[in-house]
């Protein structure tokens, strides 16, 4: 039968360049805060979706996309409905080129297959073999994954962070920047460039992002479109799927199959 790693404490002890580690969880469970020291991590779900936070923002991350983590980033993994996962872990060293920040990414038909593949593999497996050279492979894959816009970054500045959390629990409220600058005795010019400062995006930039990321928590919990639409603020379902569209490239309903 096939080895691979069955903790992640042998896996941290192995030498190899990458390799592959399979967890099931159960709806509603987390990973709990952690970090992977020496190796980078494409946390990948087969089935379920993910809703990753760390000090740099929260992600959702449905099926057919992975995150990717690199090495010594805290984080912790919720997990929405029973969640297969498959991760990859990559030495720094093997692939010194990847990316430095944690992010959403596609997951191709033929990533996907190498990692299903990878699951086969004996460990430790020698470089210059077939499974070797598959390995190789899925480093080679890594170096071009596509980076999705799933992110929502957390501002650091203590009024940004209340007008967030405010829009994170009731996203259908629609007070406006003028609103929020009234609120604070500031100028609406001053909010926009702390936005921008401390998220990269503008103030309605950012709230789209967050429903859009509510929105596709809600999808996966198996809400309907309407509902989800009408929750977060969008005067009606056609609203909604119009920018959901814009930004994904797919109908709400057509994104989980």
């Amino acid at each position: 039968m096939p080895y691979y790693f069955q903790t992640l404490e042998e896996m941290e002890r192995s030498p190899v360049p990458i390799a592959c580690h399979a967890t099931d969880y159960a709806p509603g469970s987390s990973t709990g805060t952690h970090r992977h020291p020496f190796h980078h991590q494409l946390i990948y779900a087969v089935h379920g979706v993910m809703l990753v936070a760390s000090d740099g923002g929260q992600w959702i991350v449905p099926p057919t996309r992975g995150i990717w983590m690199p090495a010594g980033t805290e984080h912790q993994v919720r997990h929405i409905g029973e969640v297969r996962m498959r991760s990859l872990f990559v030495r720094p060293h093997a692939a010194p080129s990847l990316a430095e920040q944690a992010q959403v990414v596609g997951i191709s038909p033929l990533l996907r297959e190498l990692i299903h593949a990878a699951m086969q593999i004996n460990i430790p497996y020698e470089a210059d073999s077939r499974d070797g050279r598959l390995m190789r492979l899925l480093l080679d894959e890594l170096q071009v994954l596509p980076v999705l816009p799933m992110h929502l970054p957390s501002p650091a500045d203590p009024r940004l962070q209340r007008i967030c959390s405010h829009i994170q629990r009731k996203p259908e409220d629609q007070a406006t920047l003028d609103d929020w600058a009234r609120y604070f005795e500031v100028d609406p010019k001053t909010l926009q460039r702390l936005f921008l400062r401390d998220t990269g995006m503008g103030f309605a930039r950012w709230r789209q992002q967050a429903r859009l990321l509510q929105a596709l928590e809600r999808l996966a919990q198996g809400q309907r479109v309407i509902d989800v639409a009408l929750a977060l603020g969008y005067d009606s379902p056609g609203a909604f799927a119009t920018m959901f569209r814009r930004q994904f490239g797919q109908t709400p309903s057509g994104f989980f199959r």
